[in-house]
């Protein structure tokens, strides 16, 4: 297979890269050069927010793709030209979106037939990002069409190369060991997917020559709020305490959900419906395969390790930290019942 990456050096797209190169496949990445492709690759460079930045594709010697993989996530004029550039030159197009071009709020249970919101039109600037999600696939539709596109829309992608600042927030936090405020319930459902079975699922969609849309995450359930923290405490070999802290003690504290303590959001909500209760079905019958959270949370600490123990941060997500002293004093009025408390409690 020959496959192009616009991107390929950050996260989702490296993780797409080396899953291609280990199945032995001809990979080619176009990005703007500021970081160092995976060995193996042949690296084109171009600024796609710039005028001709696509213009390395259309060398002499650059022949066709059996598929593009994009990542992109701003405003959808990127995706549009390039889609248009690549068709009769790609066999597919490979969009990962993101579960948040759903209208809000998406019911418990929701698949892809539910109501998307309005995608922003190629020709306008940045908006907001479902917008930007939705018009990115919009343009990958208008360029190749529903039969030749695939729509990957991802939930919470967890693992390797995170530069978002979730899973590695949580490792460094625990790391520290002492008393640390584990919101509740243990038991909460969760639903994210590690991004290198992402990228699995993206090639055999290549390979299987899918299209249409796919919600692309764990089965509802894949693990919990305690098997995820739990899983930081055994790979980081902390002598951290989890003090599980119910839902209203929390909110109470005027800590955000979500980012000043990522991953998480409050049971019996609509946050927690549209992040943690997608349907899959359709990912999973198509050959979607999610390894135990304490893989991607072990694999995860030791990447981390690997580069000094400080994770790469995305300029446009803001970084997600909870004030040490907001949390020293939700501990200190006696939220935390302790590694077994709270579990099932949601308020």
């Amino acid at each position: 297979m020959r496959l192009l990456v616009l991107g390929g050096t950050e996260f989702a797209g490296r993780a797409v890269v080396e899953a291609a190169l280990a199945r032995g496949w001809d990979v080619t990445v176009l990005n703007r050069g500021r970081q160092a492709a995976a060995p193996g690759v042949r690296s084109l460079t171009g600024d796609r927010t710039a005028p001709g930045g696509l213009a390395a594709l259309d060398a002499p010697g650059e022949g066709d793709w059996d598929a593009v993989v994009d990542t992109w996530s701003a405003a959808p004029r990127a995706v549009h030209e390039a889609a248009r550039l690549l068709r009769g030159r790609a066999r597919r197009y490979v969009y990962v979106s993101s579960c948040s071009v759903y209208a809000w709020a998406p019911p418990a249970g929701y698949t892809e037939d539910a109501p998307v919101v309005e995608g922003a039109a190629p020709d306008a600037g940045q908006s907001d990002y479902a917008r930007d999600k939705r018009g990115g696939e919009l343009a990958a539709l208008d360029g190749f069409g529903e039969r030749d596109s695939v729509l990957v829309r991802a939930g919470l992608l967890l693992g390797p190369y995170e530069n978002v600042g979730r899973l590695p927030w949580w490792l460094t936090r625990i790391a520290r060991g002492g008393p640390v405020l584990a919101p509740g319930p243990h038991d909460l459902p969760l639903q994210y997917v590690d991004v290198r079975d992402l990228a699995g699922w993206i090639l055999g969609a290549v390979e299987q020559e899918l299209s249409g849309p796919y919600n692309l995450m764990s089965p509802q359930g894949h693990t919990t709020m305690g098997g995820l923290l739990e899983a930081c405490v055994r790979a980081t070999g902390s002598d951290a305490e989890l003090r599980w802290t119910a839902p209203r003690t929390v909110l109470d504290a005027g800590i955000e959900p979500w980012t000043e303590l990522p991953v998480w959001v409050p049971p019996g909500t609509d946050l927690h419906d549209a992040l943690h209760a997608a349907d899959v079905s359709r990912a999973v019958a198509a050959g979607l395969v999610c390894r135990p959270v304490g893989e991607t949370v072990a694999d995860t600490w030791s990447w981390l390790a690997s580069i000094g123990g400080v994770a790469p941060q995305r300029p446009d997500r803001p970084r997600r930290t909870l004030d040490p002293e907001v949390e020293a004093k939700v501990l200190a009025a006696g939220g935390g019942a302790g590694t077994g408390g709270v579990s099932g409690t949601t308020s």
